[in-house]
């Protein structure tokens, strides 16, 4: 009797959210550094057509706006939706380490947290900013349930191999073309070709006019119509998230994340090694190609972005890495952790950028799409960061949870869980 009641005592358990006194607060602080550099990446294109993405830097920009924007593309872009995704796979983890412990089956509650975020992200990206990546997350997350009873060590083999044979064959493929003396010959595209150039021009002016001036709904009709344009973009981006999902759901099941000092080595290699040539790699790109010419020069650009493809994981993990280790130390500890409470309801904090994003830069809010310089864009999503982090402070000094967590822990949990939302209120089992 002794045992079932514990049997059942644990599987209540793994059926609630970790309580606030079970979490890892590195992973708080690293969603909300992650948080800060996801807005730093965002905010270009809360003023400019998404459809832009994926063509480099904007030359026509002054020095110093231009100084900023390369620093960002260097050193932010690509790299911290990345770290997001490890830190998404790491929660996928946690759920499932805490099922096997208790014996129970996980997938009833996983698969409804998966459609819950899907809901979240479909309204996100309809109703408020169409560069969502929620949407992405969930599909990745149906999908990470092939790889729910692997070993932590082949649950990262196959997170390598998800996202850096594609990145390496694209490197390959670009160095090929760009060496070829053929690739330099300038052909005459064909119809096809034609025709869709001009519809991808259409649909970007479609988008400048919408966002820069036209009303909420005008928004919401593009924003639709750019959703299935990029459905097939969105499932090849799938893949490369998939990869950084097992990574970090092996980072976190090896250890390494709970208890650096048992893995120094493996972080003397992300710190040391993999940070230093992720570096490197990302200013190989640059010194390639800094605006892609898709149409005259794709060879050199496909190579370009295949190189900051490879830099971007590398990057990430050295960011980790140098994060866990600075909070090692009491000045770290103490500095960084101001972020964590951010990161503590980083979903929340995510949706709420987008929506003052769109809200300064569209027509239907203050209207200021194209008209602010890089340094205030930065210092926006700077000073909008400082905000989040008093306000998310004081916000979980009532609540347990964010808002937005409430209602996706919610979804997940059923009506259980609405007893222990606010930290007035019991705690959960």
């Amino acid at each position: 009797m002794a045992t079932q009641a514990a049997s059942t005592r644990a599987g209540a358990r793994a059926a609630q959210p970790v309580a606030t006194d079970e979490r890892l607060a590195s992973l708080d602080v690293l969603r909300g550094l992650a948080l800060l550099g996801i807005g730093l990446m965002n905010v270009e294109y809360f003023g400019r057509p998404l459809r832009d993405m994926g063509q480099g830097l904007d030359t026509s920009q002054t020095t110093l706006d231009y100084a900023l924007s390369w620093l960002v593309y260097v050193f932010v872009q690509g790299k911290f939706w990345i770290l997001f995704s490890l830190l998404f796979g790491m929660g996928f983890a946690l759920l499932g380490e805490r099922a096997r412990a208790s014996g129970a089956d996980f997938r009833v509650l996983y698969l409804r947290r998966a459609a819950g975020l899907m809901v979240i992200g479909l309204v996100h990206a309809l109703l408020i900013w169409a560069g969502d990546i929620l949407v992405t997350y969930a599909l990745g997350a149906l999908m990470l349930l092939w790889f729910h009873d692997a070993e932590p060590a082949r649950q990262g083999r196959w997170g390598a191999v998800l996202y850096g044979v594609p990145a390496l064959a694209l490197l390959l493929m670009g160095v090929m073309l760009w060496l070829s003396p053929e690739s330099s010959a300038s052909a005459e595209p064909s119809a096809a070709e034609v025709a869709r150039l001009a519809l991808e021009k259409a649909r970007r002016a479609e988008e400048v006019v919408a966002y820069s001036s036209g009303s909420w709904w005008d928004a919401v009709i593009v924003r639709a119509r750019f959703f299935l344009d990029n459905l097939d973009e969105t499932l090849v981006f799938e893949v490369f998230a998939m990869g950084m999902f097992l990574i970090g759901a092996w980072l976190l099941r090896s250890g390494a994340i709970a208890d650096p000092d048992a893995h120094v080595r493996l972080h003397r290699v992300l710190r040391m090694v993999a940070f230093p040539v992720g570096i490197a790699l990302a200013l190989g790109s640059v010194s390639i190609a800094v605006r892609f010419d898709w149409e005259a020069d794709g060879a050199r650009a496909l190579t370009a972005m295949s190189l900051m493809l490879l830099a971007s994981p590398l990057m990430s993990l050295g960011y980790l890495s140098w994060t866990l280790r600075a909070l090692q130390t009491r000045t770290g500890a103490r500095v960084l952790g101001l972020a964590a409470p951010v990161g503590r309801i980083a979903l929340t904090n995510y949706l709420l950028q987008s929506v003052v994003g769109t809200l300064v830069f569209y027509g239907y809010g203050l209207g200021l799409w194209g008209r602010v310089p890089r340094r205030w864009e930065l210092l926006g999503v700077v000073v909008l960061f400082g905000l989040q982090v008093l306000v998310s402070r004081l916000w979980l000094s009532h609540f347990r949870y964010g808002p937005v967590e409430w209602l996706w822990r919610a979804c997940t949990y059923g009506p259980a869980f609405t007893q222990v939302s606010r930290r007035s209120g019991p705690r959960a089992p």
